[in-house]
């Protein structure tokens, strides 16, 4: 999926989630730990110099791996690309798991399980489908797999 730099400049600028400056660390040779302004929006973690308004970039949540590395740090990397992985060494454990477990909701394809699952709760409760009264209950995008005919 493609974003326009004006897209992604918009969206950083909406109210997050979680922020916090912790440090951080791009998958690119040589690289080291640095300060920087962390923001979930979202699905997107956009970061920041911590002395700009703009982010300096912005990762996509979705088909990648979250992974407590040590006690205060944790990691993301992609599935496309497990090569490519960037570092976060927060001030705390608390603070660290504070950030994998909001990462890990900030993805699609969490929200839309944890919609189906939902949907799946209030039908045995109920005996009606909630999505039914909005026209989108057959949509193949609530449904846990493929439907047979």
């Amino acid at each position: 999926m493609r974003y326009s730099e004006r897209e992604l400049l918009s969206l950083s600028r909406q109210p997050a989630e979680k922020a916090a400056e912790i440090l951080m660390r791009v998958p690119k040779k040589g690289s080291v730990l640095k300060k920087r302004l962390v923001k979930l929006v979202v699905n997107f973690l956009f970061y920041f110099r911590t002395d700009e308004a703009e982010p300096i970039g912005a990762l996509l949540l979705e088909h990648c791996r979250i992974t407590k590395e040590e006690e205060n740090v944790f990691s993301i990397s992609f599935i496309e690309e497990p090569d490519r992985k960037y570092s976060f060494e927060c001030d705390t454990e608390e603070q660290c798991q504070e950030w994998i477990e909001a990462l890990r909701r900030a993805s699609y394809e969490f929200m839309r399980r944890s919609l189906i699952f939902y949907r799946n709760e209030i039908q045995k409760m109920t005996g009606k489908d909630p999505l039914e009264q909005y026209g989108i209950s057959e949509e193949a995008r609530f449904q846990l797999g493929t439907r047979k005919l």
